[in-house]
């Protein structure tokens, strides 16, 4: 029985990258053939590797990366040949290192291929569609259901090693559209392969096994083309240094969607197909049917039974051998998700694509810092995974606090495993971070490029602070450095990223950028706190930046317009935000609160800005409930245009509408204002006030209305203040004072209920 295309002491199997029938096929081939030597596609710079093939811990999917060794590296100048377990080259490595035959890798190598892809004049490929003619050929109108029915669903048979190379031949003899070889990528890569098969012939193998893929076939048949011509080609080849690695790879990198075109659209169907021992269809649909059960949905095994029957029957309805994922998939959502696309989409993306993520020795070679970062992980018990998932860090407990740190360095250093999420706990407190993890291939890419600043993530990361500080262009840009920092717990960088602040800020001269820096800076203050982690350096920066803040906004005010008294407003709730954190500073806060009570007296504020300091001295209580009635009568008078108005009056409720639910005097004047606008004026004050209403919470608009609706018919209240306000009476209201007094912290306790009582019946 012939196996393969044989010439002389060579066998040559031509084989589809990931393919599982290619690979449970070459497994065979090879326990037959008995090779003393196996050439496998891909690149030789990767031989020293092979070795680690062997080992438990390279658990696929995996892939070697090349990456330039000279510095430059990203995700864009690096490669990767990736391998999963039904990968056919994955079982070259193993069946090789399993039984000690020597393995090369015989592609043209990456240093080659590296240069010749950044040069002036890359080579080029003609994307021809070879499965795509073959289907067609057999009256298939998709190539992938063509090349599963005769290839990956194959389970008994000899190999079809042999019908490929002639399919491939014969395609390659129909395809007339052609590049000069000096242009042709393929061409300069077969010339490489045919130069190594002849070298290795000449050591004197006497069996030897090259596995390629299909297309190349043709191309290493014997005769081989006169090795001066691909002497020729080759001779002058551009070339760089380059390193190579293994690195962890996931299902999901493996299929087409992902950018990463490895020819697989279901790599978790291949899996499957590649591990299954038999009933291929049972088994996956009873996998269906495990998924489901694990979101709480009835599946039973009855679902199970019928949904492989259909998948039988439109396969035989199709005239397809076995059921393929297009009938399997089917049938799971006529039978397992009742037709429910969210359902399938979960399928698809825990079984179909899979979040399998492969693992690397810890003694693989490479830089520094990835050798530390999985230390780290390993210590901390904070493995990556390549299934996004929320995690919850309390940074009270030591272990989650160095998670924290962790993420945050990585973050600096442009490696963005985790990101911040939206807290899923309600009611947090600052000592909880929420993050939103997932760990992408690509990442490793990241990790080595980071290698250039330090030998540890932490040392890395300082270095690359200290980087950012010095480049920094903004005063912005450097606030936010000095917060990451914090965060990161890189103390050795942050005098060098204060220095480069003190000095954009005394360069710096625009108020609105100062007042942009300052919440950043006074949240780091509270890290002091939160995080155990010292900021003391920063008071006198804040201090300074208040200062400089209420010194500078008076004059700031003059002549805004509408655009840019909005962004000033948003300016002022940030500063007025920050200071208030600062709850052990209360000199901060009153310097602020004076500037903006001196900026409120300007004749030409912005009714915009003029509503939002009424409201925040208001609230600080530098101003009373009758002062507030008294200006907003004023400021709601038919001599003030309605649109000022209107604009006064976002400024002042900006942030939420309870004031109005509770203020019973204001909520008439504004309904006694709204009420006298004239038609006109009407419809240019409606925008503003639309906006204004529509940012309050539901509960809020819906207590203001109930409220405006009663405007007139108030509850009683007699002469001290005290009565029945909306059914409530003082001495019931009095008996919670006690338990308030404990929850707010006070240092007497509150009145007893018999004193609660006693002053409800004076």
């Amino acid at each position: 029985m012939t196996i393969a295309v044989t010439t002389g002491e060579t066998s040559l199997f031509g084989v589809r990258h990931h393919g599982p029938g290619s690979a449970r096929a070459l497994i065979a081939a090879l326990d037959e053939a008995k090779p003393d030597l196996i050439l496998v596609e891909g690149p030789p710079e990767a031989n020293d590797l092979v070795r680690f093939a062997g080992s438990p811990d390279l658990t696929p999917p995996v892939a070697l990366l090349a990456y330039p060794a000279k510095g430059g590296t990203s995700v864009g100048s690096a490669s990767f040949w990736p391998f999963a377990v039904f990968s056919p080259e994955w079982q070259a490595l193993r069946w090789a290192t399993d039984r000690e035959v020597p393995l090369r890798f015989f592609d043209l190598p990456a240093a080659n291929l590296f240069a010749l892809r950044d040069g002036p004049e890359a080579p080029d490929r003609l994307h021809s569609d070879p499965l795509g003619a073959l289907a067609a050929a057999a009256g298939y109108d998709d190539a992938e259901r063509w090349w599963d029915d005769v290839i990956e669903h194959r389970r008994d048979g000899p190999p079809a090693f042999v019908a490929i190379a002639e399919a491939m031949e014969a395609v390659r003899d129909g395809d007339h559209e052609t590049l000069p070889p000096e242009r042709d990528v393929d061409a300069i890569r077969e010339a490489y392969m045919r130069t190594v098969l002849r070298a290795a012939r000449k050591e004197g193998h006497a069996r030897i096994a090259v596995v390629c893929g299909a297309w190349h076939v043709p191309a290493l048949t014997d005769p081989l083309p006169p090795a001066s011509a691909d002497a020729k080609l080759l001779r002058g080849l551009p070339k760089t240094a380059v390193s190579m690695t293994w690195v962890p790879w996931t299902h999901g990198r493996l299929a087409t969607a992902t950018g990463y075109g490895a020819g697989v659209t279901s790599p978790g169907w291949y899996h499957h197909l590649f591990t299954a021992p038999d009933r291929v269809v049972e088994r996956w649909l009873t996998g269906v049917a495990g998924v489901l059960r694990d979101a709480d949905l009835p599946i039973s095994s009855a679902h199970v039974i019928e949904a492989t029957r259909l998948a039988n029957a439109l396969a035989a309805l199709r005239g397809r051998p076995h059921p393929g994922l297009s009938e399997v998939t089917e049938a799971t959502r006529a039978v397992l998700c009742d037709g429910d696309d969210l359902r399938l989409a979960m399928i698809n993306e825990r079984l179909v694509v899979g979040d399998r993520l492969g693992t690397v020795p810890a003694d693989t070679p490479s830089v520094p810092l990835v050798s530390d970062l999985t230390a780290t992980q390993r210590r901390l018990r904070f493995p990556a995974e390549a299934l996004a998932r929320n995690v919850d860090l309390d940074l009270r407990k030591s272990g989650d606090l160095e998670r924290s740190q962790l993420l945050h360095r990585l973050r600096l250093l442009g490696v963005d495993w985790g990101a911040p999420a939206d807290a899923a706990r309600r009611g947090k407190g600052t000592f909880w971070e929420s993050w939103r993890l997932e760990w992408a291939p690509e990442l490793s890419v990241d990790l080595i490029a980071a290698g250039v600043y330090g030998t540890s993530v932490k040392s890395a990361a300082t270095a690359k602070a200290i980087e950012l500080a010095q480049q920094a262009g903004t005063l912005a840009e450097v606030t936010a450095l000095v917060e990451r920092c914090l965060l990161a717990a890189l103390d050795e960088a942050l005098p060098a990223v204060l220095s480069a602040l003190q000095a954009r800020m005394a360069l710096d001269a625009d108020v609105a950028h100062l007042m942009a820096s300052l919440p950043a800076l006074a949240r780091s203050l509270r890290y002091g706190d939160v995080r155990g982690t010292d900021a003391s350096s920063l008071v006198d920066v804040v201090a300074g930046l208040v200062t400089r803040i209420s010194v500078g906004l008076p004059p700031a005010l003059a002549s805004l317009d509408d655009d840019a008294a909005r962004q000033m407003r948003g300016h002022v709730d940030g500063v007025h935000g920050a200071v208030g954190v600062l709850t052990d500073r209360p000199r901060l806060r009153e310097e602020w609160v004076d500037a903006l009570a001196y900026a409120f007296q300007r004749d030409d504020l912005h009714p915009l800005l003029s509503g939002r300091f009424c409201r925040l001295l208001r609230d600080d209580g530098r101003i009373d409930a009758d002062e507030v009635a008294r200006i907003m009568g004023r400021t709601l008078t038919i001599g003030v245009p309605p649109a000022a108005a209107a604009a006064w009056i976002e400024g002042f409720l900006a942030g939420g509408g309870l004031l109005l639910v509770y203020d019973r005097q204001l909520l008439a004047l504004i309904d006694q204002w709204l009420a006298g606008i004239p038609a006109d004026s009407f419809v240019d004050a409606l925008p503003l006030l639309r906006r204004t209403f529509a940012a309050f919470a539901a509960p809020e608009r819906r207590a203001i209305g109930e409220r405006a609706r009663n405007i007139g018919a108030g509850a009683t209240v007699d002469a001290d203040g005290a009565g029945d306000l909306d059914g409530y009476v003082l001495d019931r209201a009095l008996l919670v004072a006690p338990v308030l007094h404990l929850i707010l912290g006070a240092e007497e306790s509150g009145p007893s209920s018999a004193d609660a009582s006693e002053e409800g019946e004076a």
